[in-house]
């Protein structure tokens, strides 16, 4: 019985799986991707008085009628060019004026940034806002369920459990896809409950700190230091595998925080070979069966 909810949960959670775990280990690195995809700064070479912003507003309105300015930023390098938005209508330019010249530099879009904020939103809610959120955490209690039942289908027994952790490559590579499915299980099933219970959390806070508060209500006296607090809070930090910040001994960018991004990666993609690997298997021993039936 368990092996079937294991199974068809699998398969029909597989592209979810694969998905989610791709773009998380992605994202294990937002913010190196963010230095990488971040444009240098356009600097004026001009050697005229900076313009006001209102004549740079102006200036922006006049080259392109019809529309007027939304958004206004000047950095605080003076020399640096200013990003004015225009709008008309469901219509939005976004520029760059040189400060001294006002002339028009180029577009203020960011493609490399927008495409990793996109990643974000994907990963978080499938760009669908608090219901895609929703579906989300609904989909990550249902991979709770496929991981725990996965880990007792492995249980080999006492005799045996220690075979289950090493591949063997002498009895063919049904056998090799089985191990494989089996060893990665195990190794990462620590991290896999991690992530699939921190990713519960992090759409569904407000019941978390609802059934917190019920269960341990607030008082003078416990404010700001009870357990369930600390448990929700190294929640959170752990589904990222971000240590700055959090006051570990290697806190701080470096070799430590580069390690803990790199492990927290690597097991990230765990989910998509087991659903390589346990596709591979239902392959075999359901699908082939019944199209050589048919």
């Amino acid at each position: 019985m368990l092996f079937q909810i294991h199974l068809w949960s699998g398969i029909s959670l597989g592209l979810y799986i694969f998905f989610i775990s791709i773009t998380g280990s992605v994202l294990v690195y937002r913010n190196e991707l963010y230095v990488i995809f971040t444009p240098e700064p356009i600097l004026s070479t001009s050697t005229s008085a900076l313009l006001s912003d209102a004549r740079l507003k102006e200036t922006a309105q006049t080259a392109n009628p019809g529309y007027s300015v939304s958004r206004f930023y000047r950095a605080g390098n003076r020399d640096q060019a200013v990003i004015i938005w225009l709008e008309q209508e469901n219509k939005v330019r976004k520029r760059l004026y040189d400060p001294r010249t006002g002339e028009d530099v180029g577009s203020a879009v960011e493609t490399g940034v927008n495409m990793v904020t996109n990643l974000i939103q994907i990963h978080d809610n499938f760009l669908a806002g608090p219901t895609g959120r929703k579906i989300n955490g609904v989909a990550a209690i249902a991979v709770t369920l496929v991981i725990l039942t996965g880990i007792v289908i492995w249980w080999p027994g006492v005799a045996h459990w220690r075979r289950s952790l090493k591949v063997r490559t002498d009895f063919g590579w049904k056998r090799l896809n089985w191990d494989l499915h089996s060893m990665m299980g195990f190794w990462s099933f620590g991290f896999l409950l991690i992530f699939s219970l921190s990713g519960i959390y992090l759409c569904f806070p407000e019941s978390f700190h609802a059934i917190a508060d019920r269960l341990w209500p607030v008082t003078q006296e416990n404010a700001g230091r009870r357990l369930i607090d600390s448990v929700l809070y190294w929640l959170a930090f752990l589904h990222f595998g971000r240590v700055n910040g959090i006051g570990l001994p290697c806190d701080g960018p470096g070799l430590c925080d580069q390690s803990v991004k790199a492990i927290w990666a690597f097991f990230g993609l765990a989910p998509a070979a087991m659903f390589v690997t346990g596709a591979t298997m239902w392959w075999n021993r359901v699908l082939r069966r019944w199209l050589k039936k048919r």
